[in-house]
Parts: C-alpha cells; sequence; structure tokens
C-alpha cells in the first residue's frame, strides 16, 4: 500500500543525443519545465540567479482553474553535469523532493528525473487528513500526474537539446 508517511516515489528516464553540458544547462533552467508541464507554472531566483547548493526559488503551480500555491525551494543537489534537485518547503521535512541526474551514455546523455512525495506537509497530506479512506488512490494519482508532467518535461528537453545540437 503506497502511504504518503513512506515517502512514494516515481521517476522517468530518457536517451538525449546530446552532451551533458548541453543537457546541464537545460536541466538547471528553472522555468524550463514551465514549458511543458500542465502544473508547473514558472520559478525565481531568491537570493541569486543561479543554480548552487542551497540556493533558493519561488515556484509557482496551479491545478484547475481555482488551485494556486507557491512553494519556496531549496537545492540540495548540486554536483555539475551530474545531479541537481532540491527540496519543496521544509528541507529536513520536505513537501517533496525533485532531482535530475545525468549520465553519459554512448555520446550522449541518459537524463532521469525522480520525484518523492513527503513527509512534511502539503496539499496532498492535507486532503488524505480529509480522507483518510482514500489514501492510496490519492497517492497513486498523485504520482501518476506527477509522471506524466515528468514524461513531459523530459521529452521536452530532449527535443530542444537535441535541436541545439
Amino acid at each position: 500500500m503506497a502511504r504518503y508517511a513512506n515517502k512514494p516515489s516515481t521517476e522517468v528516464s530518457i536517451d538525449i543525443a546530446a552532451s551533458p553540458e548541453a543537457v546541464w544547462d537545460l536541466v538547471t533552467d528553472i522555468n524550463l519545465p514551465a514549458r511543458f508541464s500542465n502544473e508547473f507554472q514558472g520559478a525565481d531566483w531568491i537570493d541569486t540567479d543561479q543554480p548552487a547548493l542551497g540556493a533558493q526559488f519561488m515556484g509557482r503551480n496551479k491545478r484547475g482553474e481555482t488551485t494556486e500555491w507557491d512553494t519556496t525551494c531549496t537545492v540540495t543537489w548540486f554536483k555539475p553535469l551530474r545531479d541537481f534537485g532540491y527540496a519543496v518547503e521544509d528541507v529536513e521535512s520536505p513537501a517533496a523532493r525533485w532531482r535530475y541526474t545525468l549520465e553519459p551514455s554512448g555520446g550522449g546523455t541518459r537524463l532521469t528525473m525522480w520525484a518523492e512525495m513527503g513527509p512534511g506537509r502539503s496539499g496532498v497530506s492535507w486532503f488524505i487528513r480529509q480522507h483518510p479512506e482514500q489514501e492510496e488512490e490519492i497517492v497513486a494519482m498523485r504520482l501518476e500526474e506527477w509522471q506524466a508532467n515528468m514524461e513531459a518535461t523530459l521529452a521536452g528537453i530532449k527535443d530542444l537539446a537535441e535541436a541545439a545540437g
């Protein structure tokens, strides 16, 4: 049973015919996923204008026509050309964690996008508290939504990186 407190996760990978350097520049553009996601609307760096370990940004999200929210995210993984990821809200007990991993692969790059739910408070945890008997279905539905947006984002990154040559 997928329980929020157990930090359920999902991941998607794609092979890209471009160097890790070209892919890295796209992955670390915090606004790029807004071009492909139906939920993420964009982000702004808070105290800097570039990614770095510990840097923070404010992300804007929207579901449907009526639900909008902002999140403060902190870069928690930052190894150039290899890992870029962040925690949403509380770093110690995040609402979610997101991560991109790049691996050289046959002249190109294998890009993996991973996301983990919880264990911190979020809209999902709030909804589960309102409907505890539906926790498994709520978690599964949210992971499916995330996966669809992750697949769209990686396909978009692939198209941009390969088009750039």
